[in-house]
Order: structure tokens, then C-alpha cells, then sequence
């Protein structure tokens, strides 16, 4: 099961991500995301757990739970639908141009 860790402290690694979820059971992988650009942590990350009761008995216990003074958010990780696009950028809504109208 692939697990969403947020409101993770920015001090926050991979690491330590690992070693709270491997009180509950096996981790496959644990990684906290950072901004490609600066490096600092984004204040969440994925944990994936080959065994479905205990990533559901982690997430149980640690949803709302402290760490590092933080009262962290934990759930399932759903894919995001197909097709289905985020964030801004420019061309939203078909851009345009200035004055288009007059020619």
C-alpha cells in the first residue's frame, strides 16, 4: 500500500519516515518530496508498506499523531485519475492576447 505522510516538519527525512512507519511492519520504501530547484523539503512524503493491514493499522494509529511538535496528516495514496491535470501555468483557459480583439 502506498501511504500519504503530510504536515511533516521540514527537518523531516527519508529516514525518519522509515523508522516511525517500521514500528507497524515492513517499509518497502519511505521518501519525504523536496523542491527540485532548492532542496528543501515540500513537508510530505510516500511511504510504501508491502502488507495492506499493517499500513492500515499505521495509518490508523498515526493520522493526527505528533512528530517534531507537528500534528501530521496520514492516508491512502489514491492515483490521480487519468487525464486529470493540476496547477496553474500559463495557457489556462486558452491564454489570449493583448488587445486580441481589435485586429
Amino acid at each position: 500500500m502506498n501511504i500519504f505522510v503530510g504536515s511533516l516538519p521540514w527537518s523531516t527525512e527519508g529516514d525518519d519516515l522509515r523508522e516511525i512507519f517500521e514500528a507497524y511492519g515492513s517499509v518497502d520504501s519511505a521518501k519525504v518530496i523536496s523542491d527540485k530547484f532548492t532542496g528543501r523539503s515540500k513537508g510530505f512524503g510516500f511511504v510504501e508498506m508491502p502488507n495492506d493491514d499493517e499500513a492500515k493499522k499505521a495509518i490508523e494509529e498515526l493520522d493526527g499523531s505528533e512528530v517534531g511538535g507537528r500534528s501530521i496528516v496520514v492516508n491512502e495514496s489514491k492515483p490521480k485519475p487519468q487525464g486529470e491535470r493540476r496547477g496553474g501555468g500559463f495557457n489556462r483557459g486558452g491564454g489570449g492576447g493583448y488587445n486580441r480583439d481589435r485586429y
